[in-house]
């Protein structure tokens, strides 16, 4: 996986709660065995009329909204498991998700696959939606080791929870055999200690 740097970058507001995977990426697009290609139908019915024209009043489809970071509204990544919709919202190009509730199963998906949900408060999310609709280039910092977000302009920043094991993985790239690798001397000296008990 790519390793997580601290990430500044505008931001596309999805001001929609209850968001589930079925919307993230429709059940019919999940044929594929590889993580390549979802991208092009995230969000597909949103996007797209059904004779595959964009729909010009989704944000996708709007010029003025660019970046690597996803505002969603809360509860975003509800519905059935599916790891797909975190292969189709990376692939896409977002590297952060921000909202102020994710499902669990989502969560995890996630971070397995290098996409970093940031749950900030209610109050928060209001602030940054809020300051997109004013200024669409609104730029938004992440900065994984001190676990916080800033929105840049105002200096207003929270801070938010993530597991410890899962931020080691993300800033350096690992997947979970990529983590056991990295401590590879430390599993055998226990090894060894082990069969010197025996």
């Amino acid at each position: 996986m790519q390793q997580f740097t601290t990430i500044i970058s505008t931001a596309v507001p999805l001001p929609i709660e209850d968001v589930d995977t079925d919307q993230i990426i429709p059940a019919r697009f999940l044929k594929a065995t590889t993580r390549e290609g979802f991208g092009e139908n995230l969000f597909r019915d949103w996007r797209y009329h059904a004779d595959d024209t964009p729909k010009a009043d989704f944000v996708l489809n709007n010029p003025i909204y660019t970046g690597q970071i996803l505002v969603a509204g809360r509860n975003f990544g509800c519905g059935s498991s599916r790891e797909h919709a975190a292969w189709a919202i990376q692939d896409y190009g977002f590297q952060v998700v921000v909202s102020s509730f994710f499902a669990d199963i989502f969560r995890g998906n996630a971070l397995n696959n290098g996409l970093l949900p940031v749950q900030v408060s209610d109050a928060f999310l209001h602030d940054i939606f809020s300051a997109m609709e004013a200024n669409p280039q609104t730029k938004i910092e992440i900065n994984l080791e001190n676990q916080s977000i800033t929105l840049i302009k105002t200096g207003h920043t929270e801070t938010f929870d993530i597991d410890p094991y899962k931020k080691v993985c993300l800033i350096n790239g690992y997947d979970d055999i990529d983590y056991l690798l990295s401590i590879k001397d430390k599993i055998v000296a226990f090894e060894k200690t082990i069969d010197n008990r025996q």
